[in-house]
């Protein structure tokens, strides 16, 4: 399609010419004229008439925005005229490169922002605790993939074409064990991963962070983190100071990190979820017994923004309570919410509609003007995260209506990407087997650990027993590669899924025909398995790790897939243990063995599908490390 675009067009020509292939436009001189109209208006028009083609639109987000409803209109009508009243100030993704190891390659990020600006999405953090180039710190992200000054420059004028603002995203108290277990800090650490509140060199490298996350992006925003520091003041605060309350504590730190904000002209932000924790008699977050007393509140910044985040609830009732606890801080707060990405190699999309839905519809209510779409990287970020592309469509979607329009907002994703909403949702069942309730809104992730489990020594044996998961991976096996093809360039989303399935067709249930086997006395059944069912699932899973490396390398820094490797090897390395041993056993040189005659019991004492959040845990009952 040959456009031509004429008018208020200062400032836009560059995004256009680098939109245009995503945006499916040809730009020539000798196009359609699509007359552009800058305006004091909110709104977005975008109008197709006699006269010709026309774009009213107010920010240059806006403006990116309206060119993609104005081609995706086109394609099917020859007149009309839409019109969108956007509901926040601020709408974008927050993507996790630090806890998981994957550092997003710039020309990924690069890829992300072409379809932000296509939905209207106009702000992106990189959560970065350690992955920022610090000078004069060479151990501060030490083989971890850390961005250069130079990488986030180019991210940030890159971003700027398209009217999306890039704000640091960094922490200051805790959540930095990656910096902190470097001898090099060991004098301003309270405990493994937070800052030792109070000690002067502690606020010298918190100023030099500020200055290096902020040095290369326009906006004077910053969030400054904060949350999760779980043993605040118990380490060698305690030690040095003796007890203070946390509450105490929180608003001495955040003084002395206001000073420096101001002295460096930044507007900051942080979660909010410590004082809440500090009023809470069980730590809790969302504790509705949680108290903060006025004292505290007055003695809190006037000139923060305070995110309150969460992505645990499915009523508006919950969110509507505690986005007005939250305004009690004297402003209204900033929200995430979260695209459940963190939990293996599957998007939760169940939870990820539930929760998001309920939280914007009550932010829209409740005035927040500002939402961050929260991507994880817990554990090793093995959740491809172009399949994310969905819940980012969702939030856009919800920051141009007052109501979600579910039927626009798979329109919307099948223009932005070329991929299809229904296959999309799909993924999720791939952590929805026999035993989980639809929607998963428990948020259990079965296919992760039934991967990494040992098939000798099955955690997660007596869970699956009776359900037929195997039949289940089998049939999304099929699926999965069915929706590889029609999905355009996000086929590669459910390549991997579909040798994730692959392999569990055949492992998921393997633990449970091999200790049945050999407690049955069938010699012939372990006969079988040694030599066709055990090499089968090496087969497959070398199939899935050698696709998931090329992915991982095409998106991410080399950096961080050192872990999946482990855990690859370690599983490969099992299997082969599983045949050296029942061969051994078979051959009789060996009388017994004693892993399968270990009775199994459910995990954690739940019957049924369970909840297992992080891998440690998964392949064995010891310690994997000390």
């Amino acid at each position: 399609m040959k456009l031509h675009f004429t008018g208020d067009i200062d400032g836009l020509t560059e995004g256009l010419r680098e939109l245009a292939s995503d945006a499916g436009m040809e730009l020539s001189a000798d196009g359609v004229e699509v007359k552009v109209v800058h305006h004091i208006d909110p709104r977005i028009i975008v109008e197709a008439n006699k006269e010709g083609l026309y774009i009213h639109f107010h920010r240059t987000i806006h403006f990116f925005r309206a060119v993609g409803l104005l081609i995706e209109a086109l394609r099917s009508q020859s007149e009309f005229r839409i019109e969108e009243v956007p509901q926040f100030e601020m709408n974008g993704p927050m993507f996790d490169v630090s806890q998981g190891g994957a550092v997003i390659r710039t020309d990924s990020v690069k890829a992300f922002l072409r379809r932000m600006a296509l939905m209207g999405l106009d702000m992106i953090m990189l959560y970065a605790e350690d992955s920022f180039d610090l000078e004069g710190h060479p151990y501060f992200g030490y083989m971890r993939g850390r961005y250069s000054q130079a990488e986030i420059k180019e991210l940030d004028d890159y971003a700027d074409q398209f009217g999306i603002e890039m704000i640091p995203c960094i922490q200051t108290l805790g959540h930095l064990a990656d910096v902190l277990k470097w001898n090099a800090y060991a004098d301003i650490r309270d405990d493994l991963e937070t800052l030792l509140v109070g000690h002067e060199r502690t606020y010298e490298f918190i100023e030099q962070m500020l200055i290096a996350a902020s040095a290369p992006v326009r906006s004077r925003r910053i969030h400054i983190g904060m949350d999760e520091a779980w043993k605040l003041g118990l380490g060698a605060y305690l030690i040095q100071n003796g007890l203070h309350s946390k509450f105490d504590i929180m608003n001495a730190h955040l003084k002395r990190v206001m000073e420096i904000v101001d002295r460096l002209g930044l507007s900051p932000m942080m979660w909010s979820d410590m004082y809440f924790r500090a009023g809470s008699p069980k730590g809790d977050y969302y504790d509705k017994d949680c108290v903060i007393s006025d004292e505290v509140i007055a003695g809190m910044p006037d000139h923060i923004q305070f995110v309150y985040w969460d992505y645990y609830h499915y009523d508006e009732a919950f969110y509507t309570d505690w986005i007005r606890q939250h305004k009690r801080f004297g402003s209204t707060p900033v929200f995430a919410g979260g695209i459940w990405n963190w939990k293996g190699y599957v998007l939760n999309y169940g939870a990820t509609l539930a929760s998001t839905n309920a939280a914007l519809n009550v932010c829209k209510r409740e005035g927040v003007t500002e939402v961050i779409a929260t991507l994880w990287g817990d554990d090793g970020t093995e959740c491809d995260w172009f399949s994310a592309l969905l819940g980012l469509q969702l939030f856009a979607e919800h920051g141009y209506a007052a109501e979600l329009d579910e039927d626009k907002l798979s329109r919307r994703f099948h223009y932005c990407t070329g991929a299809r909403m229904d296959d999309f949702m799909a993924i999720k069942n791939v952590d929805e087997p026999p035993g989980i309730q639809p929607g998963n809104l428990e948020t259990y992730n079965p296919s992760r650990y039934m991967l990494w489990q040992n098939v000798m020594m099955g955690l997660f044996d007596e869970n699956i027993r009776g359900l037929d998961v195997a039949g289940h991976y089998e049939a999304l096996q099929e699926q999965m590669a069915l929706f590889a093809t029609r999905n355009g360039a996000y086929g590669f989303v459910f390549e991997v899924l579909e040798r994730l399935c692959s392999v569990l067709a055949l492992k998921a249930d393997a633990g449970l025909v091999i200790t049945d086997a050999y407690l049955g006395g069938d010699k012939q059944a372990l006969s079988n398995i040694v030599r066709e069912l055990l090499p089968e699932i090496r087969v497959r899973v070398e199939q899935l790790r050698s696709y998931h490396l090329e992915r991982w390398h095409v998106v991410n820094k080399p950096f961080g897939w050192d872990i999946i490797d482990l855990r690859y090897g370690g599983l490969l390395a099992s299997l082969d243990t599983a045949a050296a041993r029942i061969s051994a056993y078979l051959a009789g040189s060996v009388d017994r063995l004693e892993e399968l005659e270990e009775q199994r019991i459910p995990y954690q004492g739940q019957e049924g599908m369970v909840d297992c959040y992080l891998y440690k845990h998964m392949p064995t009952p010891s310690r994997i490390s000390q």
